[in-house]
């Protein structure tokens, strides 16, 4: 189907990848995997036809369509919305406009000519080929694409210039669904989309004909999608059979033989230098010290295991408590014109909570983040922030209000407490500025690389309550895992608006939603449970439609929010089940690793035993050392398949947990 050979990209004497030979098969989904600026991206423009490269060759089929959705850059204008994706249908167009212009022509002919009967002839061809493409299809199709995207019928005329640059991404996606390449190319597809949106393309994606190539830091979706992943790692790509969660589980497992296969090497190699050392002077071992230095010369070298790309376990700055209040609304309302996003809401944030903040674009989630940090103003009711409170604000707008004049160091560190202060440095590395990246000046980066940078100066800043807009948008996977080890250890408040369950669920545990028309709702879970329960309701609403009275009262019912008092039962128990399923295995695995870490130690401290010449040089110690780390090996190697069996105990129990 399309085949890629020996494919190398270079930049310079940088390396992206090199030898990278791979087919895609029809309806094989493949998610690409790495850290950002392994490769991923120019992979895919190789693909699309957008960048040559350096070496090798990408081969397909004569007439066979790949479409790509870049990352960002996307900007449209001077056409409607609808206009614009009826540009998907343009060889379907041009086949009615072509059958026209022979119909008129048809009419000038002398009927008992050859022209006439030639003319007729391919006007029939056209129009089985037209009957093929089933124009009657186009408008509900692209009203079916347009509206799972989130868009209204009353946008179908606005002028695509009204967009903004979120939208104008949806806009090319819903094109490019409606053109149904052979091959879709998709890098980050869900970083603009809001929950139902996100859902919709996923379940779009799950029944899509032509293969897909995909590119995304929502790992839930590459699980629920991927059946294949190509890892991008120090300037090689590796194939692994599975989803994502494969190739994490799959990666560790190939790094721990290669490393195995390298020490025992290089253990021979060094006995076998040994041996022609002590025996070279000796005229009876002539011939085995010859034949030693001869497998030395033949031996085909392991390279030895690189060094996984650090990640450092960032804890937030000690937060000074707060009230148990942390905020309030009372009787709240707020409206911009005529959409009203709450009226006579109460609500309360309380010490420690950490939850998610869902909904569609619009619906209120960012002036629901406004109004309780007292940037936003209530129109009617109280919004309070409680004695002791000090918030912590990051959303997407506050990259644009940083000092271009500044480094990216200097623009942290100004904002850093004390305890962050000598963190900066290998954060920033955290959040992919490494290097001399730090010494850039704000006004020359990216705007994704704005928002990382307002991210961090956000995390480094003494704060007991944070709010956090969007804020694994620009992130690697590595990042993204950094900011959510340090958000599910600290001990303040969160608030999180976010649609990136994989990111959310090990974090929060509660969730609440904003939809117009409807008022605000909490759900005691976290974004796995509240997509469960929508879809129960869903479920429910579709089943009980033809139904009357008490059908309508359990819609309602359900659409009624939780009883504060109810919610805090709930979630007592649920940390009660936790501490009595989880404490144990936790305990076992804590014990488990401190045990690793003392026999990985000693069998270091044996092994360079091994080289002293006074052990070295004794048979029989060096015989009983030898047994000794071989005893310490096995050990090891039975401590590390039980600490693979815990951690996958430790996750199972946690899914139950959340379901």
């Amino acid at each position: 189907m399309l085949s890629v050979s020996n494919l190398r990209v270079e930049f310079g004497p940088r390396v992206l990848f090199s030898d990278l030979s791979f087919a895609v098969q029809p309806r094989e989904r493949i998610a690409f995997a790495g850290h950002n600026g392994a490769g991923k991206s120019t992979l895919m423009k190789c693909l699309a036809g957008r960048l040559e490269p350096s070496a090798g060759a990408i081969t397909k089929p004569r007439d066979f369509r790949i479409g790509y959705l870049p990352q960002e850059g996307i900007h449209i204008h001077g056409r409607s919305l609808w206009d614009e994706v009826l540009g998907a249908f343009g060889e379907t167009l041009a086949l009615q406009e072509r059958i026209d212009q022979l119909s008129a022509e048809l009419g000038k002919l002398d009927p008992r000519s050859s022209p006439y009967a030639e003319t007729l002839e391919t006007i029939g061809e056209l129009e089985l080929k037209l009957e093929a493409a089933d124009p009657a299809r186009m408008k509900p199709r692209i009203e079916s694409i347009l509206q799972g995207l989130g868009f209204r019928h009353e946008d179908f005329q606005r002028d695509c210039s009204e967009f903004s640059g979120g939208w104008q991404m949806r806009i090319a996606m819903a094109k490019l669904f409606l053109t149904e390449p052979q091959v879709l190319l998709l890098d980050e597809p869900t970083n603009h989309l809001d929950i139902d949106s996100q859902a919709w393309v996923e379940q779009f994606l799950q029944g899509y004909d032509g293969a897909i190539l995909i590119i995304s830091h929502d790992l839930a979706l590459l699980d629920a999608l991927c059946t294949r992943t190509i890892a991008f790692h120090h300037g090689r790509a590796e194939e692994y059979a599975g989803n994502y969660s494969f190739y994490l589980r799959e990666s560790v497992h190939r790094r721990e033989v290669h490393r195995k296969r390298y020490q025992t090497q290089q253990k021979e190699i060094e006995d076998a230098k040994r041996f022609i050392n002590r025996f070279r002077a000796q005229a009876n071992k002539a011939s085995l010290v010859q034949s030693r230095i001869k497998l030395l010369d033949k031996i085909e070298l392991i390279p030895p295991p690189e060094d996984d790309d650090a990640v450092m376990n960032f804890r937030f700055p000690q937060p000074k408590p707060s009230v148990h209040s942390v905020a309030t609304l009372e009787d709240a309302c707020k409206s911009y014109g005529d959409i009203r996003i709450f009226d006579g809401f109460d609500f309360e944030v309380t010490r420690g909570e950490k939850f998610a903040i869902v909904g569609p674009n619009g619906a209120g989630k960012s002036t629901f983040c406004r109004v309780i940090t007292g940037s936003e103003e209530v129109d009617s009711g109280s919004a309070t922030l409680g004695n002791r409170v000090a918030p912590a604000f990051f959303s997407q707008n506050h990259a644009d209000e940083l000092d271009p004049e500044r480094t990216v160091l200097e623009t942290v560190e100004e904002a850093a407490s004390r305890e962050a202060g000598p963190l900066v440095r290998n954060l920033l590395g955290c959040f992919l500025f490494r290097g001399d990246d730090v010494f850039k000046k704000v006004g020359v980066l990216s705007g994704g690389e704005r928002s990382r940078v307002a991210l961090v100066r956000m995390l480094v800043q003494p704060a007991n309550f944070l709010i956090l807009d969007e804020p694994t948008n620009h992130l690697d996977v590595q990042s993204q895992e950094v900011l959510q080890q340090a958000l599910a250890s600290y001990e303040g408040t969160v608030m999180i608006v976010s649609h990136n369950r994989s990111f959310l669920d090990p974090v929060v545990a509660k969730t609440l939603e904003f939809r117009q028309g409807h008022p605000p709702r909490v759900f005691a879970g976290n974004i796995t449970y509240y997509l469960e329960k929508v879809a129960a309701e869903k479920a429910a609403a579709s089943h009980d439609s033809g139904r009357s009275g008490g059908g309508q009262a359990k819609r309602d019912e359900a659409r009624a929010p939780v009883n504060r008092k109810e919610q805090r039962r709930i979630e007592a128990e649920q940390r009660k089940r936790r501490a009595d399923v989880l404490k144990p295995l936790e305990e076992e695995l804590e014990k488990l690793e401190t045990n690793i870490g003392e026999l990985e130690s000693a069998q270091a401290t044996l092994t360079t035993a091994l080289s002293d010449p006074q052990v070295s040089g004794d048979p029989e110690q060096l015989r009983k050392t030898g047994l000794a780390v071989q005893q310490i090996t096995d050990r090891l190697e039975t401590a590390y398949s039980r600490w693979g069996e815990l951690s996958d105990e430790i996750e199972t129990a946690k899914a139950n947990l959340r379901g």
